[in-house]
């Protein structure tokens, strides 16, 4: 009896070993199995991670936050910002061709964030692609800068007017800060810190109605206008300490109710300069 059975046990096929799953396989009847270092990561992401401990048991300090990986999409915002900034300041000069390998070098970064944030750039009018060699740097004109003007007359100084007899005067004198920011820069010959303090401004001045998308577009018009013209040299310390003044003497206007005088201000500080 106990042979026969033997006999019947080897004459049966044996099970199948299981075989150990690759990276990424799919078991039978199960998810995918995912690497370690993936499922660390993953767990980091969302805030989940296990501590790793040392051979005692200790759990080691957390790693300093400024030797942290900087992600892609930060690095891509702080070369954008860059870039803007040597627009405004005429570093990368109006028709000049810029390749992505070259800033990025100048920047300590690969080419890829720059190639991305220059395709923002291209979106907004700065830049054009030039195939196989870069981007070159826009070239626009007198009277490029004179449309922005009058569209942005055509925006801004009837909403400035509606807020003129809507706002109380303490609203207004709130913004002096800004206003004396723009001064200091414009006293410095700073153009880059003129141009960022004099968006900060204008855009105080239009949230106070409330609108966002007005906002929005005021502002994108307004970036617009502060590339520098082609040809033209860059702006110097008299010109941005006169446009200051305009804010504070629009500021003053405001507090006063003169409408008259409001709208002055702001149809000639489109056409005047830097704001």
């Amino acid at each position: 009896m106990e042979r026969s059975r033997a006999r019947d046990d080897a004459a049966r096929p044996s099970a199948p070993r299981e075989r150990a799953s690759s990276p990424g396989e799919t078991r039978a009847g199960g998810p995918p199995r995912v690497p370690e270092q993936a499922r660390g990561e993953h767990r980091h992401e969302h805030g989940h991670e296990t501590p790793r401990t040392g051979q005692d048991g200790s759990v080691p300090p957390a790693e300093p936050a400024a030797r942290r990986p900087v992600r892609r999409h930060s690095v891509r915002g702080q070369i954008l910002a860059a870039l803007r900034t040597a627009l405004v300041s005429g570093e990368l000069a109006p028709g000049q061709v810029y390749s992505g390998p070259a800033l990025g070098e100048r920047f300590g970064v690969s080419a890829t964030p720059v190639r991305e944030a220059m395709q923002q750039l291209v979106l907004e009018g700065a830049v054009e692609v030039v195939p196989n060699r870069g981007f070159r740097v826009a070239e626009r004109t007198a009277r490029d800068l004179a449309e922005l003007a009058e569209v942005r007359a055509l925006i801004e100084v009837p909403v400035m007017l509606g807020l003129a007899r809507t706002v109380a005067a303490e609203r207004w004198a709130e913004l002096r800060p800004l206003a004396e920011a723009t001064t200091e820069a414009a006293a410095c010959g700073d153009l880059a810190a003129y141009a960022e303090r004099d968006r900060a401004f204008h855009g105080a001045l239009l949230r106070l109605s409330g609108n966002h998308q007005l906002v929005m577009v005021a502002d994108e018009l307004h970036r617009r206008a502060q590339w520098p013209l082609a040809g033209a040299p860059r702006t110097i310390r008299a010109a941005l300490v006169a446009d200051a003044a305009e804010h504070s003497a629009l500021l003053d206007a405001l507090i006063a109710g003169d409408l008259p005088a409001v709208r002055t201000l702001v149809r000639e500080h489109f056409t005047g300069g830097a704001g």
